[in-house]
């Protein structure tokens, strides 16, 4: 059965690709709070009408949300608890990534900072200027 999960890892590339657009994750963001009608929603994120009609049409054609219409006011809403989770295991995944990549920037400049030339022209090391002695370069 060679291959038997690729439909299965490409319904999950699909999903992750529906969310990957900084309004549509915003908009999920906002609706954790609750229903929000169409204006709130416009507020919040400051986009054009016509861009977040855009993305809020992608958002229900994937079941994330629900639309209700009330006269002339549309009210969106998750349809499920789930995607609170999904946007709470991505928020901390972020930031373990990130505090990685923050740590790794902290030691390159420490790194950049040893390597300087000091006023003789030669690299420090550890921060300690090089002297005279054996393979100092003049």
């Amino acid at each position: 059965m060679n291959g038997a999960w690729f439909p299965v890892c490409q319904a999950k590339a699909d999903f992750f690709r529906m969310l990957g657009h900084p309004v549509r994750i915003r908009v999920l963001e906002l609706l954790q709070s609750g229903p929000m009608p169409v204006s709130g929603l416009l507020s919040a994120i400051g986009v054009e009408p016509s861009a977040l009609s855009q993305q809020l049409a992608v958002l229900r054609r994937s079941g994330l949300v629900t639309a209700t219409r009330s006269g002339s006011t549309v009210v969106y809403e998750l349809a499920g608890g789930e995607v609170t989770e999904l946007l709470r295991a991505a928020r901390r995944a972020l930031t373990e990534v990130l505090t990685g990549q923050h740590a790794l920037l902290a030691d390159l400049r420490q790194a950049d900072v040893r390597a300087r030339p000091t006023a003789g022209g030669v690299p420090s090391a550890g921060g300690v200027p090089a002297t005279g002695g054996v393979g100092a370069v003049s």
